[in-house]
């Protein structure tokens, strides 16, 4: 079974972690820090903001069963691409959005997609496209963290909804 890896930042990884798992051909979700300068930075050392990294998940999945275009195309409609440095209530330069591509031809969908969607949102699209650089999965207590605290405010008032708007709109990805 052929496999790829996508790095994408979508504001908080407890999020994204969450909604990725919703999705058929998705083999696994970290959530991590990616594309920063300090070495295995800390949730804390990231919440400063001063590490360059966003909160990210690493997302490997079988492309025969969910093509690229599709998991990025669900990306761009779990996350706000226009809003740069805030995600919902989360807010600083750890919460801006990117893609991060591991191969020219990952660049070139992702370019295709955002060209597509662009004239869908009233605002620029904001998520940047960069070049995976690095990926330091987080600490334990952070993986799972919906499945494990569906009763904490933040995934019931953030978390839970954008699960349910994303389970209306794309049925088909979804697993049974």
């Amino acid at each position: 079974m052929p496999e790829e890896i996508a790095t994408l930042a979508g504001g908080c990884f407890w999020c994204t972690e969450a909604a990725f798992k919703l999705l058929k051909g998705v083999l696994e979700v970290v959530p991590g820090y990616a594309g920063g300068h300090v070495p295995h930075p800390t949730y804390e050392e990231v919440s400063t903001g001063a590490t360059g990294h966003r909160e990210a998940v690493q997302v490997r999945f079988d492309p025969e069963v969910l093509p690229y275009a599709d998991l990025l195309r669900y990306f761009f409609a779990v996350h706000d691409p226009t809003s740069e440095d805030r995600q919902g209530p989360d807010v600083g330069p750890q919460y801006s959005p990117a893609i991060f591509y591991h191969s020219e031809a990952q660049k070139r969908v992702a370019e295709a997609v955002m060209r597509e969607l662009a004239p869908l949102y009233p605002k620029p699209i904001a998520t940047k496209l960069l070049p995976f650089t690095n990926f330091y999965p987080a600490e334990e207590y952070h993986r799972d963290y919906f499945a494990r605290h569906p009763e904490a405010p933040y995934c019931r008032l953030v978390i839970a909804p954008k699960l349910e708007k994303a389970r209306k709109a794309f049925k088909p990805l979804l697993r049974p």
